[in-house]
Order: C-alpha cells, then structure tokens, then sequence
C-alpha cells in the first residue's frame, strides 16, 4: 500500500475515474518491467523458534542491521507508531522496498527490473544481505510455503496498524485467516500490460493457468510437525480466508470485462480501513466489513459526509487477495516460497507466458482448449496432489507440461538467455522429479527419520 506521505489525495468521484487509475498503469512493451516479490520465514539457529519482533535477535534488530547496510544507497526506514517496520529503496533502487508481514515473514519487492538475469541477480544480493545481518544474531531464513513446525500461538505478531485491524476481522469471516497472515509465504511475480486489451488477455491466461502454478510450485506438506494431507497447504489455506476478496473471480471471463468492470469488483470488496495520520492504530481507522460504494456515496459509518481519495483506492486495491490481482500491474500470486531456482523459475513462467505475443496467443489456445471453468476448478484439487491431479485424460503434469514448453518458447523469443530459468520446471514435467513439497516429504520418511525441525537447515537461504 502507499507509505505515509505517498497516497494521491486527488478526491476519487466516479467508478470510471478510478478505472482510469488503474488503466494508467499501462505501458509501451519496450517499458514492460519484472517485478518480484518473496517472503521467508525467520527461525532461531538455536532452538528454531519464530524471533519476535523486540530483543537483541529480533525482527527490529535485523531492520536496523539492514539500515545501517544501506544507509549509504539512500534506503530509509519505514515506520508505524514509532516501530520500523520495513525499507524503502531510493529512486535508483527501481522501486524496491523491504516489508514485514504479520508473524515476521520477511518480504522483499524486489525492483522493476528489465530481465531475469537481473532478477537472479537482486535474489543473490538479497540473501547475501540478510545473511551477513541475521548469522551474528543467532537467525536463519528458510522460503517455505506455511510454517512446518510451530503453532499459530508460537507466532509473534509484529507491530503494524492494518495487521491490528486484520486480526480483529480475519475470523468473522474465515477459520484459516489468521493462519494466512501468520504462518504463510509467498513469492509472486508483477507484470505490467500495454492496453486495455491486453490486460484482459494477459487475466485471464494467468487466472485460469494459477492452479497450475500453485501445482508446480507445492511446498507446504508440513503442519505443526507433522505432514498434513497436502501438497500446498498454503493454497488450503487460501480457500478458508474471506471469500470475498480471494480466490479465481469468474468476472475476468466474462464478456465486456475490463478495468471498469474489474474496478465495480473491488468496490464489492469490503473494506479494512482508511489511512488517516494521528487517528486509529498508528493512522489506521478501523471500517472493516464497509462498503467502499457507500465510501464514495459519502455514508461510510463512523465518517459520513467524507468521501475518498485515489490514494484510498489504492489502498484499498491492497485488500483483494485473488490469486491474480490487477492494480496498475498484474500480480501473479498463486505459488508457494521456496529455493531461489523455484522462484526464479517462477517469474521465468509468466514472463514466458505473458510476454511474448505468440506465447500469449498459444497459452489462450490451451486456455479455450479445455475451458477456463474445468481450469480454476482444479484448485482446490491441487492443494493436495499438485501435480498428480487428475485432469481431462491424464494429469495436471500434463497440462504443465503444455505450459512450460509455451513458456519456453516465450523466453527464446525474448533472445535473452532467459529460458534457462525454467529448468527446476522441465525436471518435474518432463523427468518426473517430485515437486518441493514431495521432496520434503521423502526425506522425513527417510533421512529425516520422521523429524520435521530438520527441513529449517536444509531449506535456509545462504
């Protein structure tokens, strides 16, 4: 969302002035960037246990370390009622920032950057950063999709407004929401779009294809100790959260669809708060469960008479969690943390996909070959056999299979050497290697000797 000092005031008056908003988004394909973003969840060397937030090995300590790395570069810190709760890139840094999720998942989003070698790059100086900050204090980072050992209890929440807001709200209307915010990552993947037209090809192809992303990438077979039933447990979660602002919405597919149309979604999604410095949890008033419509109509309880800003809506586009988002960008977001090959591999997917035209077209073929609703049908299924899933006459491997190759095809379009990511990919479609998550699997029932705690050390980014 936008940082304090950041959001448009501009008064937002109309639904089509707010599609505009988003439509503005839209750029020249010599301007088409990658931007990536990946979340890893900290762990105690010692003993394994989450860090909090305060302390000599804390969330805030690493913060702080990372600060004082990248003070020189021009990356100052953000703050929420006094507490840094990330860092944000200078102008040079491309839009890059460092964030905190709820239970101290540490996220970077990554920069606008121009090609996957760049992308491997910035994944390396990241890691390599948070290394040389997080060893001395005792502390660790492993990319897994949900926490393979520790209770959602064991979990510190960590100190920002909207999070306050959010946990009130989470179990009102799901039982896995607070799961979702505090013992699950992710890595996604944004995309940027030329029209209108474009836009609506490039949603649909990524919504209907999530569930097969959400397959290739499984990494979350472990609950509290012990395996649970499924491949990505993270995608359970995801179907128990709020139905109203998640999940694979069916308007993408429909005739007329645009970013008017999308926009009249949103303004359906009920709201968490508005930003108003000095009110609320540190500038966070709580309106969770209200109307944006009635925002615009000037009947938002609590505040009648006031109307909102571009800034809100931005914040408020912040608040949908489809598996696929559109803002001024496309966000990919059905994937489960893992190695950096997997999420490399990952972008490499939808840049492949989505950023060439006859990929584009040939990924819609396949799309309109078996029906977008036989595609997002497969995502509760894959949640647990990934991709073993049955699918038309054989698996969603299969399907997969179909997808990377088109990717492939994608990358060598592109002349750059970028194909080359895709590699962790052909191995599971092609060779039949076990994806992320039944790799773990087979090693607690075998080196592992049934202990989970060992998948922290294995995983861990150097």
């Amino acid at each position: 969302m936008s940082n304090p000092g950041d959001a448009d005031t501009t008064p937002a008056t109309t639904t089509r002035q707010l599609a505009d908003y988003l439509a503005s988004g839209c750029r020249e394909r010599s301007d088409w960037r990658i931007g990536t973003e990946h979340e890893k969840f900290g762990f105690s060397l010692t003993d394994l246990a989450a860090p909090p937030y305060d302390g000599p090995a804390g969330i805030a300590a690493i913060l702080e370390g990372l600060h004082t790395a990248k003070a020189a570069e021009g990356w100052t810190p953000i703050l929420d009622r006094g507490h840094s709760i990330g860092l944000k890139g200078p102008s040079s840094s491309l839009g890059a920032s460092l964030s905190l999720e709820p239970g101290g998942q540490f996220e970077l989003s990554g920069g606008a950057l121009t090609n996957l070698h760049q992308t491997r790059q910035e994944f390396q100086i990241h890691f390599a950063e948070l290394h040389r900050v997080a060893a001395p204090l005792g502390l660790g980072f492993a990319p897994l999709g949900f926490q393979p050992l520790h209770s959602r209890a064991a979990i510190p929440w960590m100190p920002k407004g909207r999070y306050e807001i959010m946990r009130a709200y989470m179990p009102k209307v799901g039982t896995l929401g607070l799961d979702m915010m505090l013992r699950t990552c992710t890595v996604q993947v944004n995309l940027d779009t030329q029209s209108e037209a474009d836009m609506v090809r490039k949603f649909r192809v990524a919504l209907a294809f999530q569930p097969v992303a959400t397959a290739l990438f499984a990494n979350s077979p472990f609950t509290e100790g012990k395996p649970n039933g499924y491949l990505s447990y993270r995608a359970h979660i995801w179907t128990d959260t709020d139905p109203h602002r998640t999940g694979l919405p069916g308007i993408v597919f429909e005739d007329g669809f645009g970013f008017e149309r999308w926009t009249e979604w949103l303004l359906d999604v009920p709201m968490y708060f508005v930003h108003r410095p000095g009110e609320g949890y540190g500038g966070y008033v709580d309106v969770a469960g209200a109307s944006f419509r009635d925002f615009m109509a000037g009947r938002l309880p609590g505040r009648e008479g006031e109307r909102p800003t571009i800034g809100d809506f931005a914040d408020h586009t912040t608040t949908a969690f489809p598996e696929v988002r559109l803002k001024r960008f496309l966000e990919m977001r059905g994937a489960d943390a893992g190695s950096m090959a997997m999420m490399l591999a990952q972008s490499a997917l939808w840049v492949g996909l989505l950023y060439d035209d006859a990929a584009l077209e040939a990924a819609t073929a396949l799309m309109n070959r078996h029906g977008w609703q036989s595609l997002v049908g497969l995502r509760s299924e894959v949640a647990r056999q990934a991709v073993n899933t049955p699918f038309a006459d054989g698996t969603v491997r299969d399907l997969a299979r179909d997808l990377v190759a088109i990717a492939a095809d994608g990358l060598r379009a592109r002349g750059q050497g970028e194909e080359v990511y895709l590699d962790p990919l052909r191995d599971i479609v092609e060779g039949g290697a076990p994806t992320q998550a039944e790799h773990w699997l087979n090693r607690y029932q075998s080196v592992w000797a049934g202990d989970v705690s060992r998948i922290f050390n294995e995983a861990q980014v150097a």
